[in-house]
């Protein structure tokens, strides 16, 4: 059993002895246990290889993802299993007052990285941030090196993602500012599978359905960041 991941805390980071961990890495490994799919083997990958390579059957299962229309054409997708806003990366003190997609769109100055084909990067198109201020990036640590070294003002990508590298890079001197719900109501991260993979899809939104919300699965969400009102969006 191969499931992809990328390096994006608290969702999938190596803690120092160098182990896989995070909440996508820990539901994941509770879910297909169930399941009698264990061991499972931990493949690190590109944003932009996740879903090319679950449709290729170089995985069958990967991290969280949003469920786009257009990616479904790609991937099917299984209950979501967090929801959560966009946040932006930015320096220290944020210097340029940032506040969201639209005040970006407002500074002709401000430049924006985003990861290829993200969500993120579409949000920022919408918002009408032109191609010439978007910077695209293939990784996250490549993109926060980026505002880190004042070479972009601004990384869009999920808040919590943003908040989980802070804390554990301290002495970047970066901080997170939170999307506004007015502007961008929180998304729906779910597992990705290949289309024709619909028996294991199914067997996994089984144990999702009886394991998210209870006390254990917010007892182990809570230990990367998530608190309870963001669990109740899953089950409401």
């Amino acid at each position: 059993m191969k499931f992809a991941y990328l390096i994006e805390p608290p969702f999938n980071f190596r803690d120092k002895d160098g182990v896989v961990v995070g909440c996508d890495i820990e539901l994941a490994e509770y879910v297909l246990s169930e399941l009698g799919r264990s061991p499972i083997e931990f493949v690190e990958s590109e944003f932009a290889e996740l879903l090319p390579g679950v449709g290729a059957g170089r995985w069958q299962m990967t991290t969280g993802l949003f469920g786009t229309d257009e990616r479904r054409e790609f991937a099917s997708f299984s209950r979501p299993i967090w929801a959560l806003s966009d946040g932006l990366l930015v320096r220290e003190g944020n210097p340029l007052r940032l506040h969201g997609y639209r005040s970006i769109a407002e500074n002709l100055d401000c430049i924006l990285a985003v990861i290829r084909d993200q969500f993120q990067h579409r949000s920022a198109m919408d918002f009408g941030i032109p191609e010439d201020r978007i910077a695209i990036f293939e990784t996250y640590s490549a993109a926060a090196i980026a505002v880190r070294d004042g070479r972009v003002d601004a990384y869009a990508s999920v808040g919590r993602a943003h908040s989980g590298f802070v804390q554990r890079n301290p002495g970047w001197a970066l901080d997170v500012v939170t999307v506004p719900l007015l502007e961008k109501a929180p998304a729906f991260g779910s597992f990705a599978f290949g289309r024709a993979d619909a028996e294991l899809r199914h067997a996994v939104d089984e144990v999702l359905v009886r394991y998210v919300g209870t006390p254990a699965h917010r007892k182990m969400m809570s230990r990367y960041g998530f608190f309870d009102h963001e669990i109740d969006l899953l089950i409401s």
